[in-house]
């Protein structure tokens, strides 16, 4: 018996719906459990020997993925390199002093999954997993991270200034840009926490230590013991533009609550630092977490798990690269 015309219209339409893949598909824990079994352990190997070998690596991997996450979302945009017909993200100006070390792990990462799950698991993905891992191995705390991105396909230089939060913005403007992301002011304290770890280079807060004012030669809501000691490290930073100091110079290598204590004793590396513990809308926080340090983890943890997924591609939004440092 031969079908209806509508009936086999209404056939044709339900089965090219079957066959076309979801726009978007779920995150989930254990999204590569049977695609690539492997993946934790070959992520958790390969970060822990490159820790070990350059114990740099673990802030220059987060601060890698708070400036991918910031643009466009958790898509590892940042990652990719420019040609000469497209100036990408890790070419716009911000983004020149992003350290080696965050590039090459997930390159190692990255290099290790395609010999035992080729074009299965996204850069994205490793990178989030990466920073994780990485603050866990610093002391922080451990978060949940959700697994299913895609690779962006969209890398512009561009799309960068004002997405980025600068060492010399003010608290309404730091404000401002954590709320267009969809983050509280609590949110945004918490994550600025990330400055446990890490450094800062001289060139960064340089007029806040020479020749400030007429009256003061560094920035009064500095320690002057400290400005002292910041003004005798960068003392060559014109000829060594690489010169840099930690961000926190009490436990530099222990991610910790000791950034927030450091503020109220005006040992705050940069303007902006300072300015959290200054300002009204952010100094409870800023309390609070100099405190309490399972308090500080607990609201960095949960702001941490919101921006890995932050604008994520999934389903057919994105790719999975077979390099993590050009468009497939």
């Amino acid at each position: 018996m031969a079908l209806p015309p509508l009936f086999l219209l209404l056939l044709l339409s339900l089965s090219s719906l079957l066959l076309t893949p979801s726009h978007s598909q779920p995150l989930s824990l254990t999204y590569y459990n049977t695609s690539c079994p492997s993946f934790a352990q070959i992520v958790q190997t390969t970060v822990t020997n490159k820790q070990i070998n350059s114990p740099t690596t673990a802030a220059a991997t987060l601060r890698l993925f708070f400036h991918d996450c910031l643009v466009l979302g958790a898509d590892a945009s940042v990652l990719v390199s420019s040609t000469p017909f497209n100036t990408a993200e890790r070419d716009a100006d911000v983004n020149l002093s992003l350290p080696g070390d965050g590039f090459d792990v997930v390159v190692r990462v990255k290099t290790a999954l395609e010999l035992a799950c080729p074009s299965v698991v996204s850069c994205a993905d490793i990178l989030a997993v990466c920073a994780r891992n990485l603050v866990t191995m610093m002391g922080g705390p451990y978060y949940d991270v959700m697994l299913g991105r895609k690779d962006g396909r969209v890398s512009k230089s561009s799309l960068v200034q004002g997405n980025i939060p600068g060492s010399t913005m003010s608290v309404t403007q730091l404000i401002k840009l954590f709320a267009s992301k969809g983050f509280t002011i609590q949110e945004m304290v918490a994550l600025t926490g990330a400055h446990t770890i890490g450094f800062s280079h001289c060139k960064e807060f340089s007029s806040n230590i020479y020749n400030y004012s007429k009256s003061s030669q560094s920035d009064p809501t500095y320690n002057p013991r400290y400005a002292d000691g910041l003004r005798n490290a960068c003392a060559d930073y014109h000829k060594n533009p690489t010169l840099s100091v930690f961000n926190d110079i009490m436990t530099p290598n222990k991610f910790d609550n000791m950034y927030y204590k450091n503020l109220p004793e005006g040992l705050g590396l940069l303007s902006s630092d300072r300015a959290l513990y200054s300002d009204p809308r952010t100094r409870p926080y800023v309390q609070t977490y100099a405190a309490n340090q399972d308090v500080f983890f607990d609201a960095f943890k949960r702001a941490m798990e919101k921006l890995s997924v932050l604008d994520v591609k999934t389903g057919n939004e994105g790719e999975i690269r077979r390099r993590c440092d050009e468009f497939n």
